[in-house]
């Protein structure tokens, strides 16, 4: 489930001139663009999560290739075709293509020496979103705010994320804003979820197509610095709250560890990766999907619910009131039991 801004890199040679491939479908040869949608939907049915409607999205490429549906338009428009007739069939928003970007007019590196280059141009443009960590401060009353806009690789930003939360040790209470984080990858989630939960903790698991069993998420042994056991978190969601962020929310949710305040989320569960075809196209294919040990089931197409629903504007004044008023019962408490 990598997010948008660390794929965004992805086929990009840096620093070589570059140009755009084929603009149009117009200058393909028939056969050519027949072999385009062939290879794409090959791979749908080969990898898509579901093997059976698997099948049904590579007969709606077809259907609509045979009936001209894919001829003289430009790439931006054929691949937006493309996904809406995905849609059509199944509407798993993970699903979807895109053109692929831009490429080298020079000759192609050696598939070891691309990959390398992929890797430090996705890591670069990783460090420059400040490893998704837009936002950490304290707030009145010694609450704790962290907005995230992104679940990068563990190996990525396990620096940056332990120093956000050596920050907030020693906060009272914690709100984490997921408001525009698009989603990510599971090693942050575990990372950063290990600092809620003192024992243990079964977080998610995931079924992957062609695989036996299930992929298991746990809480780490460890992590640097204090864990935040005993401090109410609050988590904030939108409709733009997607895919690993939406795995966050829907774990502490069933955890019965933070309460959530905002929007429902956009309800997607399927993880998967990026397939590039005849370097025109790039299409986004689900592999797998979450299953939670709790509900034994996930959020596709339903999304999250908030526990507090309101408009994504409103969650975090909402939060810091909810906040308030747990810290107030907790010091009464204390008092009376003094």
């Amino acid at each position: 489930m990598l997010s948008a801004f660390v794929l965004a890199s992805i086929h990009c040679v840096p620093n070589a001139p570059i140009r755009l491939l084929q603009q149009s479908t117009d200058e393909l040869a028939p056969e050519k663009l027949e072999g385009l949608i062939g290879s794409l939907a090959k791979e749908v049915e080969q990898r898509y999560v579901f093997a059976d409607i698997a099948l049904e999205l590579g007969a709606k490429l077809r259907e609509r290739l045979y009936a001209g549906a894919y001829e003289g338009i430009s790439i931006e428009t054929l691949a937006s075709r493309l996904t809406t007739d995905l849609h059509s069939v199944h509407p798993d928003k993970h699903l979807h293509v895109v053109p692929s970007p831009p490429r080298s007019e020079t000759e192609p590196l050696d598939p070891p020496l691309e990959l390398a280059a992929q890797e430090r141009a996705s890591l670069a443009e990783a460090r420059r979103a400040n490893f998704g960590f837009q936002k950490v401060e304290i707030l009145d009353g010694n609450v704790g705010y962290l907005e995230l806009r992104g679940f990068v690789p563990l190996a990525f930003g396990r620096d940056t994320a332990a120093a956000a939360m050596g920050f907030l040790a020693n906060v009272d209470a914690l709100i984490v804003d997921l408001r525009q984080n698009g989603g990510g990858e599971p090693s942050m989630i575990q990372f950063l979820s290990t600092y809620f939960f003192a024992e243990p903790t079964h977080l998610n698991s995931f079924e992957w197509r062609g695989r036996e069993g299930l992929e298991e998420f746990w809480t780490l042994p460890e992590v640097p610095g204090k864990r935040l056991v005993e401090v109410p978190i609050f988590v904030l969601t939108s409709r733009s709250t997607f895919s690993a962020a939406e795995e966050f929310t829907y774990n502490l949710r069933n955890l019965e560890r933070a309460t959530i305040v905002g929007e429902t989320t956009g309800g997607g569960a399927h993880p998967g990766e990026t397939h590039e075809i005849a370097g025109l196209l790039t299409i986004f294919i689900p592999q797998g999907r979450a299953i939670n040990p709790i509900t034994k089931t996930n959020w596709e197409g339903v999304g999250v619910e908030p526990h507090v629903k309101v408009a994504a504007e409103k969650a975090l004044e909402t939060a810091r009131r909810e906040a308030a008023r747990v810290l107030a019962e907790r010091r009464s408490k204390t008092a009376v039991s003094r």
